[in-house]
């Protein structure tokens, strides 16, 4: 991502951090980044586009933490009980990832429609940022898929890859519910090790 378009995304995150997304003035954002104001409109077209690269940004930050969980031990129950984990800090510490993973969208935060919007940019990473935003349920799938890649091996039989699949999207699941009620005793990792105790798949 060009060094600009980063500055931008960085300064609009900064200003949400510390005031409501309807007083986040693009003039303000393209001075913290020290860029023109013609240059952001030239990057994002609008504040809108704006609030959509941002979200797609930190879709794709948090689906890259949960790439980086799912390799980061050698026992499958760990690597997706490191995958929750990550799910629900990404989630404390990102108002936007919480907002996206379920669905709950505050009035201080920019909310775009979903389904991809008519988009004339000539910036790649900007047209991609028009198409279409991820649901919760989106990221569900998102997650478990990428958790049933990480862990599949050769020669499973179907039934497994079933199980597997189950098994992961179970996991999605309890770490999307941590982040609306956060885990007890035991802590979301925890959870995740009981729930998968008789799944053969992850064992």
């Amino acid at each position: 991502m060009p060094a600009a378009r980063e500055s931008l995304l960085d300064a609009a995150h900064t200003a949400l951090g510390r005031r409501p997304w309807s007083a986040v003035r693009m003039v303000d954002v393209a001075a913290a980044a020290g860029v023109s104001r013609q240059t952001l409109y030239n990057e994002f077209g609008s504040k809108e586009g704006l609030a959509r690269a941002l979200v797609r940004r930190e879709a794709d930050a948090y689906l890259t933490g949960v790439e980086r969980a799912l390799v980061s031990h050698a026992e499958p129950r760990e690597r997706l009980a490191a995958a929750a984990e990550w799910t629900v800090l990404s989630a404390r510490g990102n108002a936007l990832v919480r907002a996206m993973l379920t669905g709950c969208w505050a009035e201080r935060l920019p909310s775009p429609t979903l389904s991809a919007v008519p988009s004339s940019s000539a910036v790649p990473a900007q047209r991609r940022a028009d198409g279409p935003l991820p649901s919760p349920g989106d990221f569900v799938g998102l997650v478990r898929d990428r958790a049933v890649a990480s862990l599949t091996v050769p020669g499973v039989s179907k039934s497994e890859a079933a199980e597997l699949a189950r098994a992961c999207e179970l996991v999605v699941r309890l770490g999307v519910s941590c982040v609306l009620a956060p885990a007890g005793e035991g802590g979301t990792a925890g959870m995740v090790r009981d729930a998968l105790t008789t799944v053969r798949s992850v064992s």
